[in-house]
């Protein structure tokens, strides 16, 4: 029974992640950082916490959500080590941050003594406005992005994915305030359908 339960941990740690990556582009590809940061915002915020509240109500343990965040970092690193070994520079991907965010998470789950309902809401929240912060002083730290994308293109860029020049000083039209407000609210529902998802995987 016991190895059971660990290998489910490691079924949900990975297929959480592959589900985490392919929720929207998991890298900050220099070429278009900008342009997908409120996509990406969403995207991740939302995945983060429904993994990492699945599998830490599943494992009833503080600290299986950065654990879970540590998997995503290490499939990053991987991505980025994988596209230097092809020739193209070290800032051509900014590896994203997870970990802070889902240290939030655990935090808020120890604190106030594995209620998984704070869990919801308060960590929830904090994933959703922490983790476009955090990002965004990732990518400002990101050597001249505009003139390493025009380049080292990708050689099957979308044109959608084409760099723009960022719009700077607007609050209201700032992926921060867009990545987090919506990130806040979304990541508070689909923390509710982890855990939901999480009393299912009980029953069955």
């Amino acid at each position: 029974r016991r190895t059971t339960h660990y290998l489910f941990i490691v079924v949900v740690a990975v297929n959480s992640t592959l589900l985490t990556i392919n929720s929207g582009d998991y890298i900050f590809y220099t070429d278009w950082a900008w342009t997908s940061f409120v996509v990406f915002s969403i995207a991740q915020s939302t995945m983060l916490v429904v993994g990492a509240i699945y599998y830490m109500l599943f494992t009833g343990v503080p600290g299986t959500a950065t654990y879970y965040a540590t998997i995503m970092t290490i499939y990053t690193w991987v991505a980025k080590g994988a596209w230097f070994a092809l020739g193209y520079p070290y800032d051509f991907i900014a590896v994203p941050v997870w970990i802070p965010s889902a240290m939030l998470l655990d935090l808020s789950y120890w604190a106030t003594r594995r209620n998984k309902h704070a869990a919801i809401l308060i960590g929830g929240t904090l994933v959703g406005l922490s983790l476009p912060l955090f990002n965004m002083i990732n990518l400002l730290t990101v050597r001249d992005p505009l003139e390493m994308a025009f380049k080292y293109p990708r050689p099957t860029l979308p044109p959608y994915m084409t760099p723009i020049e960022p719009q700077v000083g607007k609050f209201y039209n700032s992926p921060v305030a867009l990545g987090a407000g919506a990130g806040a609210v979304l990541s508070v529902p689909i923390a509710a359908l982890g855990a939901k998802l999480n009393t299912w995987t009980y029953r069955w």
